[in-house]
């Protein structure tokens, strides 16, 4: 996956639990865990603008991307 979800670094930036934000959010604890480990294939616009919101951060400071090993050898 190109693509990096760096939640867990926000979350330790701004010392907010994983059980905190799980409840600022309205999402259950593994849901919340699919997204930190990145196991998400998909966020919802609505889903990120409340981590946002919860996290006080910008898009950018939750997702980065990463070129895929397939994709730096093309």
């Amino acid at each position: 996956m190109a693509i990096i979800v760096n939640l867990d670094v926000m979350m330790a930036k701004r010392k907010m639990s994983a059980t905190e934000l799980s409840k600022k959010l309205g999402i259950t604890m593994a849901n919340l865990s699919i997204l930190k480990n990145n196991k998400a294939r998909a966020v919802r616009f609505s889903t990120l603008n409340e981590i946002c919101k919860a996290l006080d951060c910008q898009p950018g400071d939750i997702l980065e991307y990463v070129e895929d090993d397939e994709e730096i050898e093309e």
